[in-house]
C-alpha cells in the first residue's frame, strides 16, 4: 500500500484539507525557532516586558514561529511541490502566546496549468486558502499561498485557467488598524530605549550588513510537520538538491528585520510575499528593508504601523534575489 499523495490532476476546488494534527506551541517550539534564526523581537524573548505590553500571563509567540507552524500545517496537498511560488493577504487578526493550540484548514480555491514549454513536464499552480484557529475557535490567521505541482502525465493538458484574483495582495488600511491588538504602548516605550514608531521615516532605505548563513533547513521542516518532500529529500526536488522551505527564508528574512527596526513590536500583516528564486542550505542571506509608508494609530499611545517592503538576496557567485517581502508591522 502506497499513501496517496496528490498531482495537479487530482485537485478540485473546494478540496478540504483538515485533518491535520493540532499543535500546541510550547517553550521547546520558541527556543528552537529561536536557536535557528537568532530573531530579536522583544516581546518573544522578554516575559516580564511581554507581560506588561501584553497583560497576558504568558509570552508572546513569535509570528515568524507562528508563520511557520501554519504553513507546516498547511502541506498535505503539496507533499509533491516543485517550489511555494507566493504568498498573499496573510493578517494576523490576533497573537499567539505560549501554550496556545493551532488547527489549521487549507481549500483548494484556485487551478491553473502552467503553459507547455518544449522539454518541460506539465505542472501547475494551486491556490490554497489557509484558515488557522486557537482552542477557542478564534481566527489566528488568514492568508493564501499558491504552490507549483507537477502533473502525473508530463503531457497534461487539464484545461485549469482559473483566474488568482481571489487571493488579494492588498490589505486596506481600516483592516489593518482592526489588527492593532489593546496593548500598553507607553509600558514599551518606558522600558525599550530602540527607535519608536516616532523616529521612523517613510522613504527610508536600510542596507543590513550582517548576513545569516542558511543551517538545519530540513530541522525547522520536521518541527514544523511540512510534508514537502522536496525539503528532505534531494531525490524528489528539480534541483537536484533539497530545496529550502521558504518559510525558512522568511524567518531569516524577518530576523534580520529586527536587526534594522530594533523598535518593532510584532507584524500584522503580509501584503504579498515572493519567492522568486530558489534557497539551498548553506547560501548565505543579506536583505535591504525600505520603509514605504507610515500609518499613526488613533487613541493608542502614539503607536503605529509601517509598511516595509523586504528584499532579501543569496550570495553566491552571484548576488540573487531571493525573496520579495511586502508587510506590516507594528510600532510603539
Amino acid at each position: 500500500m502506497t499513501v496517496a499523495v496528490p498531482w495537479f490532476e487530482d485537485f478540485k476546488i473546494g478540496d478540504d484539507y483538515s485533518d491535520v494534527p493540532a499543535v500546541t506551541i510550547t517553550e521547546g517550539h520558541a527556543a528552537i525557532h529561536q536557536a535557528m534564526f537568532g530573531d530579536r523581537l522583544r516581546l518573544p524573548l522578554d516575559h516580564v516586558l511581554s507581560q506588561c505590553v501584553t497583560g497576558h500571563s504568558r509570552a508572546l509567540v513569535n509570528p515568524s514561529l507562528v508563520c511557520n507552524l501554519a504553513i507546516g500545517q498547511s502541506t498535505i496537498p503539496s507533499q509533491r511541490v516543485m517550489g511555494n511560488l507566493f504568498y498573499r493577504g496573510m493578517k494576523l487578526q490576533r497573537p499567539a502566546f505560549i501554550g496556545d493550540t493551532l488547527t489549521t484548514t487549507t481549500r483548494v480555491v484556485g487551478l491553473r496549468q502552467n503553459k507547455r514549454r518544449e522539454g518541460r513536464p506539465a505542472s501547475g499552480m494551486v491556490a490554497l486558502e489557509i484558515h488557522v484557529q486557537n482552542q477557542h475557535d478564534e481566527t489566528v490567521m488568514l492568508f493564501w499561498r499558491c504552490p507549483m505541482i507537477p502533473c502525473r502525465n508530463p503531457n497534461a493538458n487539464t484545461g485549469h485557467e482559473d483566474d488568482f484574483t481571489n487571493m488579494p495582495d492588498i490589505i486596506e488600511p481600516e483592516t489593518l488598524l482592526a489588527l492593532v491588538p489593546d496593548w500598553q504602548f507607553e509600558s514599551f516605550r518606558t522600558r525599550v530605549k530602540a527607535p519608536h514608531f516616532s523616529a521612523l521615516k517613510a522613504g527610508s532605505i536600510i542596507q543590513i550588513e550582517a548576513r545569516d548563513t542558511v543551517t538545519l533547513a530540513p530541522e525547522l521542516v520536521r518541527m514544523t510537520l511540512n510534508m514537502a518532500m522536496t525539503h528532505t529529500d534531494a531525490t524528489r526536488s528539480v534541483y537536484g538538491q533539497r530545496l529550502v522551505y521558504g518559510g525558512h527564508t522568511i524567518a531569516m528574512a524577518a530576523a534580520q528585520l529586527t536587526r534594522a527596526l530594533p523598535g518593532m513590536l510584532t507584524i500584522l500583516g503580509w501584503f504579498r510575499c515572493d519567492h522568486v528564486a530558489p534557497v539551498f542550505e548553506e547560501d548565505v542571506l543579506e536583505s535591504q528593508v525600505t520603509i514605504e509608508s507610515l500609518l499613526p494609530v488613533d487613541n493608542k499611545q502614539g503607536a503605529g504601523l509601517a509598511v516595509l517592503h523586504v528584499e532579501t538576496f543569496a550570495c553566491r557567485q552571484d548576488r540573487v534575489k531571493v525573496l520579495d517581502w511586502r508587510l506590516a508591522a507594528l510600532f510603539a
